[in-house]
């Protein structure tokens, strides 16, 4: 018998941390005390990509979508929808600002304008059952390379197609695999293939949320790979940090082993191959690919130069083919649907040169100042304001939108002027930032320049490996110049001798990370000069971020004398009768900002 109704509840890392295993069980609970157990099937899937909106509950066939679902909520919900037929409009997603709720998952803004490739399954399947993956076309890519493609079309397939690597280069993947199959045929040497899974930008959670929702579309995309290039051996090399992906890719590869996809004599076409994983240990700059590959051979996760490549000389010196997971992901979709359907996505043409443009679509993990935060899957073009004003809904609380930065720590920030830049490859590089893996970070009328540059430069000071000069030292040098311009005790030259050095990194430092570690710095100068001379000649933070150029005060007009920020001020640096108005101890204040925080009714202030 049938179902006649599929409840599909989030089981990605944020629902998770907001109790999903909890409301799982409680609906398990209330399905069987209905007797609904043979009528409505439960599926945990994968990440949804609304994080924002978490715990996320989707029924299906009607689409209907419920959104900040808690455990109290279930009793009321399975009663009212599973049984009696009525969806719940109060568990529903509604906008900011709106009253009238959005039922279905389709009609809501966030998701509307996404194209789906890599994240073609979230939501839709159990990433730890192979039969759910296969229902929706799973290995069918594999099957037709193995049965019906020599490898250097499948390599001339992925060529055609303009897939460009999504892991930060955009190096032209059929390229990579070409030179890296030629290397090895040259040589008469076994190859490798790797896929990079330890991104660790902050706040960059694509490649996690993948493996956590479609393991197997990475796997097929790897054994597709190795075919290619002519490869028998593969690792993963995923960051300890991330568990719940780890156990599902393990659970994935026993599958796909059982199911005879890996292994020996896959699909009974003669072709062995195999996958091992290798956990990281949390190194940002093993995320460069001569230091990942000098850390899954046991030694210190350094890069070394560039002029060596890895496609010829990698992993124990082999030809090695390093792709990251979304670039995986996105293979057997290609292989299904053919390279001229990937190239109607995008910009560019492809057929004047492999780098002519950016094809298909781009993951992106949208943060910090945006009303919808989570996980989005773009046609490569679309623009930075259909991104956070369409897709995330604009800025929290109403706020003026100040910038956004792209492409994590070695990305840049872009300003207001910039919203209608196209977002691809080459457009974000023209500007002086870059794809990166995939983060987009964006800040408000509150976000100050010069703390975010020394935020993102202090990451890389402790991440650097340290092994060339010009990164070692010269990103010491910004950081203590940009704390110095915090701190007021900026010097009119400072601004010149940042550019100075970010010029050195640039030109100077051996890896791909060290040489666009810069670019934070370079564009928030360039985009933001005026907020950095307010901060030397003026003494001021125009953003009231900066504790040592800020003072807080309380506005007497504002003020009811409630008595919440005295309360809460851990220094008792405010005083005040109830029902009067209260004043700020500049001498005692710390400057923590608890009293902005908790004061109802804007009383007080940054200045």
């Amino acid at each position: 018998m049938p179902f006649r109704a599929e409840v599909l509840i989030c089981m990605g890392t944020s629902c998770i941390e907001n109790n999903s295993f909890e409301i799982r069980e409680s609906i398990k609970g209330e399905l069987k005390k209905h007797n609904l157990t043979e009528e409505i099937r439960l599926v945990s899937t994968g990440c949804f990509g609304f994080c924002d909106a978490g715990p996320i509950i989707l029924v299906q066939p009607d689409g209907v979508f419920y959104q900040g679902v808690k455990e109290k909520d279930v009793p009321f919900l399975v009663e009212e929808h599973f049984l009696k037929g009525r969806p719940v409009k109060k568990l529903m997603y509604t906008p900011p600002k709106e009253k009238i709720p959005i039922p279905t998952l389709p009609e809501i803004p966030f998701f509307r304008q996404q194209v789906l490739i890599a994240l073609r399954n979230r939501g839709l399947i159990d990433p730890e059952k192979i039969t759910d993956y296969i229902a929706r076309d799973g290995y069918a890519a594999l099957a037709k390379v193995l049965s019906t493609m020599k490898p250097e079309e499948v390599i001339r397939e992925i060529k055609s197609s303009g897939l460009r690597g999504r892991g930060g280069g955009g190096f032209p993947t059929g390229i990579k695999w070409e030179s890296c199959r030629q290397a090895g045929e040259r040589r008469k040497e076994k190859r490798y293939v790797i896929c990079n899974a330890d991104e660790g930008d902050p706040g960059a959670y694509m490649d996690r949320t993948i493996m956590e929702s479609d393991p197997h579309s990475v796997l097929e995309g790897m054994i597709i790979g190795a075919y290619a290039v002519g490869a028998h051996e593969g690792y993963v090399y995923i960051r300890k940090e991330y568990p719940i992906a780890l156990d599902r890719l393990n659970t994935a590869l026993e599958q796909a082993r059982e199911y005879g996809l890996l292994g020996k004599n896959i699909f009974e076409q003669g072709f062995d191959f195999d996958i091992e994983v290798h956990r990281g240990a949390g190194a940002f700059v093993c995320g460069e690919s001569t230091a990942l590959m000098a850390s899954l051979e046991g030694k210190a996760g350094v890069p070394r130069a560039k002029y060596i490549h890895t496609v010829e000389y990698g992993l124990w010196n082999k030809p090695s083919c390093l792709n990251n997971v979304e670039t995986w992901s996105n293979i057997p979709v290609i292989i299904n649907r053919g390279a001229k359907w990937f190239t109607s996505i995008g910009t560019g043409d492809v057929s004047r040169s492999p780098w002519g443009g950016s094809k298909g679509t781009k993951v992106f993990s949208l943060t910090g100042k945006v009303n919808n935060t989570g996980l989005v899957e773009v046609p490569m073009g679309i623009t930075l304001r259909d991104i956070i004003f369409k897709i995330g809904g604009g800025i929290k609380k109403g706020k003026k939108f100040k910038m956004v930065q792209t492409g994590g720590p070695s990305g840049g920030f872009l300003p207001e002027e910039l919203l209608d830049l196209p977002v691809d490859f080459d457009s974000l590089t023209n500007v002086g930032s870059m794809m990166g893996s995939g983060g987009m970070v964006v800040g408000d009328e509150d976000t100050c320049m010069v703390d975010m540059a020394e935020f993102f430069i202090s990451f890389l000071v402790t991440e650097s490996c340290g092994k060339c000069v010009p990164c070692r030292e010269g990103l010491k040098r910004m950081k203590e110049i940009l704390e110095r311009i915090s701190n007021g005790e900026g010097k009119e030259e400072d601004i010149g001798l940042l550019e100075e050095i970010a010029f050195t990194l640039q030109y100077g430092a051996l890896c791909g990370l060290g040489k666009s570690a810069a670019n934070p710095v370079l564009t928030a100068i360039k985009y933001f000069r005026d907020e950095f001379e307010a901060h030397i000649r003026d003494k001021k933070c125009p953003a009231g971020v900066c504790k040592e150029l800020i003072e807080y005060g309380i506005d007497p007009e504002k003020c009811t004398g409630c008595t919440l920020c005295a309360r809460k001020c851990p220094v008792n640096a405010i005083s005040g009768e109830l029902k009067q108005i209260h004043v700020i101890d500049i001498s005692k204040c710390i400057k923590c900002g608890i009293c902005y925080q908790v004061c109802n009714f804007n009383a007080v202030f940054k200045k």
